[in-house]
């Protein structure tokens, strides 16, 4: 019996799980414009590929017929503007996660809000690399930044003499007091 051929634009995920097969490659980065157009503008470095791969398996949930699984891991190397220093630099993301698939998008609903479980329909089905590049984007640093870096340094006198300045600007502003 040959190996199926699966479609990663519609992945049918059921069978995937059925079979228990694993599928594995890399994107680059141009090939996911919703990730590519996070990364910093300021970073010179080559995107790195983003290395994926699933595997699908049937699962028992809490005494219910078996249920297809997806086990989506990702890996490459990020590159935000770090929020201190606002410099680009690399940082490694890695997912591992296990999405649980039912038939439809009502029964997803209603499962993904009383479960700690994701939760997906089969239908339409999924594609692999948007499916991916929503991890990608979950993953994201909220605040990203170095673990260490050199925040810009101010002249304190410079700022004492920009603030002082500033006041008297105002003060200028300021009608002149009546002497009642």
């Amino acid at each position: 019996m040959g190996q199926r051929r699966f479609d990663p634009t519609r992945l049918d995920v059921a069978a995937l799980a059925t079979e228990h097969v694993t599928l594995s490659g890399q994107w680059v980065a141009t090939e996911l414009p919703r990730w590519q157009a996070m990364q910093s503008p300021l970073s010179d470095a080559e995107p790195e590929p983003v290395r994926w791969s699933v595997h699908g398996e049937m699962r028992h949930v809490s005494g219910q017929p078996a249920q297809p699984w997806l086990r989506v891991q990702v890996s490459t190397i990020a590159w935000p503007a770090c929020q201190r220093c606002l410099q680009s630099f690399g940082q490694p993301l890695e997912v591992d996660r296990s999405l649980r698939f039912v038939d439809t998008e009502a029964q997803a609903e209603a499962l993904d809000a009383d479960s700690d479980d994701d939760v997906l329909a089969l239908r339409p089905a999924p594609d692999l690399r948007t499916l991916v590049e929503d991890e990608l984007l979950l993953a994201w640093p909220i605040v990203p930044r170095h673990a260490q870096c050199s925040v810009p340094q101010h002249d304190a006198g410079d700022e004492a003499a920009s603030t002082s300045a500033a006041f008297a600007a105002l003060a200028a502003l300021k009608p002149p007091a009546s002497g009642h």
